[in-house]
């Protein structure tokens, strides 16, 4: 398997840590936002993701891009060391806090949108910054409760065992510190997260520990 990734990609952070969890190898192949203009816009990437977006996954003739597109493709594939829980009705917990992430809270803040906010829309640093905060707190309330509400012992995100939630919680955490957001607010979270960061599949994929890190 081949992982097209970014060092600072919090969806391609979150399908390292799945990798890692399953003890999948794979071969990471860096794509640089900022070389060139974006290596994922030149036309051999385009042939692999039309949309132009990290994190892809080549598995042999099989392309996945999306990140919980790819994590589900790998419990599918790889089932030990499930990501999700057993039965349907968890599943379906588990998947929602992964899509408030994914689908609520980190579009509106990944790098071409906070470009855009920039050089089109004429916004400093301080209000993007801003912009960025407020998303984040958005989610993370919603997040807070749920986390709350579900978790057993306060470890991971739902149940007692490490899901697609917590993979997806990690990188909005830490990419919410990068931006200074205070989170004292999600005591529920800040916990999750920090007893996860100690585990080495999650050490293993930081942005830190990947060989196209700045």
């Amino acid at each position: 398997m081949r992982l097209f990734t970014y060092f600072r990609s919090s969806a391609a952070y979150r399908v390292r840590i799945a990798l890692n969890l399953k003890g999948l190898a794979y071969e990471s192949v860096p794509t640089d936002f900022m070389k060139n203009g974006g290596e994922h816009r030149l036309p051999e990437f385009l042939a692999l993701n039309p949309q132009g977006l990290i994190p892809v996954l080549e598995d042999g003739q099989t392309v996945v891009s999306q990140s919980l597109a790819i994590m589900e493709y790998l419990d599918e594939t790889h089932p030990e060391v499930p990501l999700l829980p057993d039965g349907p009705a968890a599943r379906a917990q588990v998947r929602a806090m992964c899509q408030l992430i994914a689908c609520d809270v980190h579009p509106l803040n990944n790098l071409r949108v906070l470009q855009y906010l920039k050089k089109n829309m004429g916004q400093d640093e301080i209000n993007v910054a801003t912009w960025y905060r407020h998303w984040i707190g958005e989610g993370f309330a919603a997040l807070e409760t749920l986390v709350q509400r579900y978790t057993h012992a306060g470890e991971v995100c739902f149940g007692d065992r490490i899901s697609m939630a917590d993979a997806c919680l990690v990188p909005q955490m830490y990419n919410a510190r990068r931006f200074a957001t205070d989170l004292t607010p999600y005591p529920g979270l800040c916990a999750v997260s920090a007893r996860l960061e100690s585990l080495q599949p999650f050490i293993q994929a930081t942005p830190e520990n990947q060989a196209d890190a700045r």
